[in-house]
């Protein structure tokens, strides 16, 4: 079938600037990505809250999970797979919610930011508590702020932005001071980065928290075995927890789809993420389970090794191949991915091709900004005879050893083989994967990104020189200005414009070859409700529960 089906019935997720530096929630809905006509419509169902329905007390849930999570670490963690282990017993200052509004959840209300843009007030709820016993304070808060911005290994510091010094003001403020605006900050806050840790467990943990995790949530973590399972329990010290419903949840990695998608029919598991598309139509006519769905804000693509020597965030050093010196020959490569056939073939069109990391439809979405190269595979080989290098050229490319992923990458071995490539596969487990990255130890790598709701966290954090997510090393005068303009600017449409000009860079350069977005595929048993997925990627299970009967 054609690839990327148009939703007739798909809600309208907000992914424009959710907080702009005055304070104001200014949101755009994003439209259903357009399809070929006659395609089937592909429905987006995020899941809902629990609400009024009838369920039961207690109980043990499974959640299959399709790849092992780094480090439960907040700080230093770049696995979506961890996000959704950690949203269950980690909450953050700031959520976004279905339609993709940034809401408080730790914080009291949306940060209060002076008229010049260089001072934040973040307003804190008073009364939580952390899984230990902690008192949950602006103390608390300042401390895990202070380390996700200043740890050696933090992941989170170029996401948070130019902040010059973090203050606790009483128990229930914090301020941030900024050298210059910057307009993601209330987006940053709403992941990862506005994650609050205990400071008893940071003091008795130090760079071993992420083995012991302590927050605030709807659960507390009890165990981890690796490669086996993650195991949380309700956390009776929980603010709200006359809303949590369920005794324990247990996430059990199970990397085989096929395995996966079993576990959910035969009613093992209740909950499966990445359900993949071979799959997702038996799911979705399934009585006994339901699909849920939708568009997402990541992209998968290829890194390129241009300087990443010594490791993630160090100086980088030149690499001496013609893959990483001369970019006519990355530009041949993008010119030999025929992304349209690709996701037509592999995912049996329930994806969509992409070739930049700005999501079509949303507040900063411009021509220039979501335009494709075309598959050109003579211009490929002319460029290749340009730059001296013989055909076909070798790469070689580490990829995940799951089955989509290396479905993907022997069609694009296929492909790029057109435009006088030999693309040399390499699997590698998921979680070493993510090693591999941070080390430099590759010349190509396979890789996606889930996405957030504002796009510098799509962009700066992989393209900004030094940036703890720029994995490839790339490093650019030229780019790092438009991204850090991008930042410090509020209005959607200028920021639109210097993004659509950070694109033209990318595909001059190409640091990263992008490739195409997912859908967001989520097997639940009609058993459980209050399961909610989100195009961020992150499953919810915090308030999830068992029907009653």
């Amino acid at each position: 079938m054609l690839y990327g089906m148009l939703s007739r019935i798909a809600r309208k997720v907000a992914i424009g600037l959710a907080v702009a530096l005055l304070g104001v929630p200014v949101t755009t809905a994003c439209s259903p990505t357009q399809h070929a006509a006659g395609t089937p419509a592909h429905a987006d169902d995020f899941g809902s809250p629990v609400a009024g329905r009838a369920v039961r007390a207690g109980g043990d849930l499974v959640m299959g999970l399709s790849s092992e999570p780094d480090r439960l670490d907040p700080t230093t963690s770049s696995s979506l797979y961890t996000r959704v282990v950690m949203n269950s017993i980690c909450e953050k200052l700031y959520d976004n919610d279905s339609a993709g509004h940034l809401v408080p959840q730790l914080a009291a209300a949306l940060p209060d930011i002076s008229p010049d843009g260089l001072t934040v007030t973040v307003p804190l709820r008073t009364g939580p508590k952390f899984a230990d016993g902690t008192d949950f304070d602006a103390e608390a808060v300042q401390l895990s702020l202070q380390r996700h911005l200043t740890m050696k290994t933090s992941q989170r510091t170029s996401e948070m932005g130019p902040i010059m010094r973090i203050d606790a003001v009483g128990a229930d403020r914090v301020v941030l001071h900024f050298k210059s605006p910057f307009a993601p900050i209330t987006a940053a806050l709403a992941d990862r980065a506005g994650m609050i840790m205990s400071p008893a467990a940071l003091a008795a943990a130090g760079d071993y928290f992420g083995d012991h995790p302590v927050c605030v949530g709807p659960f507390k973590f009890v165990a981890r075995v690796p490669q086996t399972s993650i195991t949380v329990t309700r956390d009776p010290l929980y603010y709200d927890a006359a809303h949590v419903h369920l005794d324990g949840i247990t996430y059990r990695i199970i990397a085989d789809d096929n395995i996966r998608a079993a576990n959910l029919r035969s009613g093992d598991v209740q909950v499966a993420d990445t359900i993949a598309p071979a799959d997702a139509q038996v799911l979705a006519g399934d009585s006994k389970l339901r699909l849920l769905q939708s568009s997402s804000l990541g992209f998968q693509g290829l890194t390129i090794n241009l300087g990443n020597v010594d490791g993630v965030g160090k100086p980088v050093r030149p690499i001496d191949t013609p893959l990483a010196r001369d970019p006519r020959i990355r530009e041949a490569l993008s010119l030999s991915i025929d992304r349209p056939q690709l996701v037509r073939t592999v995912f049996d069109g329930w994806f969509d091709s992409a070739c930049t990391p700005i999501v079509p439809n949303s507040t900063y979405a411009t021509a220039a900004g979501t335009t494709c190269p075309a598959y050109d595979p003579q211009r490929a080989k002319q460029l290749l005879t340009a730059a001296g290098v013989p055909a076909p050229y070798r790469i070689m490319m580490q990829v995940s050893n799951r089955q989509a992923d290396l479905r993907y990458a022997q069609a694009l071995q296929s492909s790029v083989a057109a435009g006088g490539f030999d693309l040399q596969i390499v699997p590698v487990e998921y979680s070493a994967l993510l090693d591999v990255q941070k080390r430099g130890t590759f010349e190509a790598l396979f890789l996606g990104w889930s996405g957030r709701i504002d796009p510098d966290a799509n962009t700066a954090r992989f393209l900004t020189t030094g940036s703890p997510g720029n994995y490839g090393g790339y490093s650019s005068p030229a780019m790092d200005d438009l991204l850090s303009r991008a930042g410090r600017v509020t209005d959607p449409g200028q920021r639109a414009g210097l993004y659509g000009q950070a694109v033209g860079l990318i595909e001059k350069d190409n640091p990263y070859l992008y490739t195409y977005r997912i859908r967001v595929l989520t097997g639940q048993s009609t058993a459980v409700a209050g399961v909610e997925v989100y195009p961020d990627g992150v499953v919810r299970l915090g308030k999830a529960a068992f029907l009653a009967g």
